[in-house]
């Protein structure tokens, strides 16, 4: 049984508030734990534990604390962290009981001697209304909230979409750890050269159903000690992503941009079938995301990208009109499809925010279809589930360009989309990434 001290919880706290204000998380945390003593030791992993667990269901636990009437934005931090780590590990946590029953009992104190005397009168206050309060689902939506760690809007607008079942088997797929995905760059590896690396190092690769230079493992794969990896081999993907490149239907000897190409699996995807020859433009806004593109590009033994740090939005002024033989845009958008990889990204989504990324989406539509040539093909992919990033988009800039661009028919090997023409890879149909395709051609 861990022993407890308030000490300890301090850093807890401390290391919750890092998580929130230093990006990545990770690294703030870290930080903390070094400070306090407790980075490697078992205390670390357990508070981890809660800090992930807290991430993922922050929207969760904040319901249950505002259901007692605290009102989360009079809060300050680390009042606010004490009580979502109380909650987390009341509801949902499988760690000892004796790490509740300190926060609760040493948590005060922790308070007081961080924020002031005030504070911890305030929230041992506020501590006896969350232990005692006694949540219950309203209605259905709430109960697969609860149940499946999904806030209540997107469960809804995925009813509304695919109704109750299939609802449900979603949400049950996406709550699995998906398996670990990697695309074969057959520049440098033939698929049964890999297939046997991995064997002699004792996983059971599986061949993807859609691409068959994917291949997927379940077991754990340490990154850092990979020769695969390396010497640019494999690239980690997932099936549903390596599938765009195809569908743009690049040939050696194009001029391509990639408008939002870290991480830079579909840029190196893209030479790949170009067989190293030809010209790809690859823009990304993030110099530390470039520099990882670029390290990316030189192990693949890749040499016709050129990496340029820019907002993609600006690429015309750069570049002009009328450059690209392909054009792919995957843009910043809501990784609904990939919450099974990224389950802490659906709670800091919000109505606001969602307005904000296809905003940005539309900006980017447009200078890709100014970007084309004549005859020119554009491939518009998200890893979004919802309508408004993917065929709302779709039907606004084909509205835009009326007489100019034209949707090309997607057919297989995922659903059709909700847009005729348009297509959509599903977790729960398809056991890929969730991914939404659109591939347009500009005939004047």
């Amino acid at each position: 049984m861990l022993r407890i001290s308030a000490r300890d919880i301090e850093a807890l706290l401390e290391a919750m508030v890092a998580w929130e204000k230093i990006k990545p998380g990770q690294v703030g945390k870290r930080r903390v734990f070094k400070r306090y003593g407790l980075l490697g030791t078992s205390k670390d992993r357990v508070f981890t534990a809660i800090i992930y667990g807290v991430s993922r269901r922050r929207g969760l636990v904040d319901r249950i604390i505002s259901s007692t009437g605290c009102d989360i934005e009079e809060l300050d931090l680390y009042s606010l962290m004490l009580l979502r780590a109380i909650v987390y590990e009341k509801y949902f946590g499988e760690g000892e009981t004796n790490i509740y029953l300190s926060l609760v009992k040493l948590g005060p104190n922790v308070i007081g001697r961080i924020v002031g005397k005030g504070a911890k009168e305030k929230i041992a206050t506020l501590i006896e209304k969350v232990i005692n309060v006694s949540y219950k689902p309203k209605d259905r939506i709430e109960e697969l909230e609860f149940k499946y760690n999904a806030p209540y809007w997107f469960i809804h607008k995925l009813v509304e979409m695919i109704g109750w079942d299939e609802t449900i088997s979603f949400l049950e797929v996406t709550n699995q750890p998906p398996p670990l995905s990697f695309r074969i760059n057959t520049l440098k590896a033939s698929v049964e050269e890999v297939l046997e690396e991995f064997r002699r190092e004792g996983y059971r690769p599986i061949i993807g159903r859609y691409v068959p230079t994917v291949v997927k493992i379940r077991e754990p794969y340490d990154y850092s000690s990979s020769k695969l990896l390396k010497n640019g081999k494999i690239i980690p993907q997932d099936e549903a992503s390596a599938l765009a490149s195809i569908l743009l239907g690049v040939r050696p000897g194009m001029v391509v941009v990639d408008l939002c190409a870290a991480p830079g699996g579909k840029t190196t995807h893209i030479a790949e079938i170009m067989k190293n020859h030809g010209r790809i433009i690859a823009i990304e806004l993030y110099e530390d995301r470039a520099a990882r593109l670029r390290q990316l590009l030189k192990r693949a033994g890749i040499s016709i990208a050129e990496v340029h740090v820019m907002d993609a939005r600006e690429a015309v002024k750069l570049f002009g009109e009328e450059i690209a033989d392909r054009v792919l845009l995957d843009p910043p958008c809501s990784s609904t499809g990939a919450i099974a990889k990224h389950p802490e990204a659906k709670w800091r989504l919000n109505e606001n925010v969602l307005s904000k990324l296809v905003s940005l989406q539309r900006e980017l539509l447009d200078i890709a279809v100014r970007l084309l040539k004549p005859s020119g093909r554009l491939l518009y992919t998200t890893c979004s589930v919802l309508r408004e990033e993917n065929e709302e988009n779709i039907e606004w800039i084909l509205h835009k360009y009326k007489d100019i661009v034209k949707l090309i028919p997607l057919k297989e090997p995922f659903s059709p989309g909700f847009l005729p023409g348009t297509m959509r890879a599903w977790p729960h149909r398809h056991e890929v990434t969730g991914f939404f395709y659109a591939l347009m051609e500009k005939i004047k």
